[in-house]
């Protein structure tokens, strides 16, 4: 389809270049069809720099979609059901980072991590963000512990495990000493990020149990 071909280009344009670098002629080039496709559709290199980030969203919400069942609901999880949802989660976060896909999505959010503008907004409004703040329910639900404050920096250190598989990957790769994060490669380090978790919730929950 011409507009996913348009966008797919724009976002490797825009993350290459950023949104003042990138030539909006050379992505409709590139594409194979007249700049007017992007004004009528987009309104201009702007607008197409939101539509490329609403695309970005809509790819990491089918991505992440496996570990988000639509009938669950959190308050009827237990602890262990909250943990298993943890794990979950976790685990279809490595296969996203871990896979050679979406580096130009990738580098595209990366810019606007260190200069977030609008774009940033609609990424964060699709599923990351209802991935974090789920990640934080669960936390307080499988430790116990009525605590966002403690939650959320407990997500923080959760997903920044699993962000340096993609926003550090040549350290990565160069740390393992592969060319590419495999199959096997990816089983290994989620069983880590797994233990690494556990281990997490745990001290949570004694330190629950200290204070009480």
């Amino acid at each position: 389809m011409l507009q996913h071909r348009l966008l797919e280009i724009a976002i490797a344009e825009f993350a290459a270049k950023g949104l003042e670098g990138a030539s909006t002629r050379g992505i409709a080039a590139a594409a194979g069809t007249a700049m007017s496709s992007i004004t009528y559709h987009y309104g201009g290199k702007e607008g197409l720099y939101l539509a490329a980030a609403d695309y970005i969203a809509l790819q990491l919400g089918e991505e992440m979609a496996p570990a988000f069942p639509e009938n669950a609901l959190l308050e009827a999880l237990t602890p262990d059901d909250a943990r298993s949802r943890i794990h979950a989660i976790v685990r279809q976060f490595i296969e996203a980072m871990s896979g050679e896909k979406s580096t130009a999505a990738s580098l595209f959010i990366m810019r606007e991590q260190m200069a977030p503008t609008e774009a940033f907004e609609r990424i964060y409004g699709g599923l990351m963000g209802k991935m974090l703040e789920t990640l934080c329910e669960l936390v307080c639900t499988a430790t116990g512990r009525d605590d966002r404050d403690t939650a959320r920096i407990v997500v923080i250190t959760l997903i920044g495990q699993v962000i340096v598989l993609r926003a550090s990957r040549a350290t990565v790769l160069k740390l393992l000493k592969r060319a590419t994060i495999d199959a096997a490669a990816t089983a290994t380090l989620a069983a880590r990020i797994a233990a690494n978790t556990d281990a997490i919730l745990d001290r949570l929950i004694a330190e629950r149990q200290d204070i009480s």
